[in-house]
């Protein structure tokens, strides 16, 4: 079953996607991870991804990303990853 939206930095197919907080449409070719909204601003985005509009979503090898934080000095979204315990 396809999800409908997808978190940023979730790794992604080639295709269509839509903020879903504010519908900014984003097209990649295929994507190791999904940025965040180009118009992100904590105030007005609550959802932090993306709908799908084409293409197969997200990567079935990696289905959501660890954590994500937001910087308030850039006001951007970086996706971040725990370190190993190996």
């Amino acid at each position: 079953m396809q999800k409908n939206n997808v978190p940023y930095g979730s790794d992604v197919s080639a295709g269509t996607y839509a903020c879903a907080d504010c519908g900014r449409q984003y097209s990649n070719q295929s994507k190791s991870s999904l940025p965040p909204c180009p118009d992100f601003t904590r105030s007005t985005h609550l959802i932090n991804g993306w709908n799908i509009l084409t293409g197969q979503g997200d990567a079935v090898q990696d289905p959501y990303p660890e954590t994500t934080e937001t910087l308030a000095a850039t006001n951007q979204a970086v996706v971040t990853r725990p370190v190993s315990k190996d």
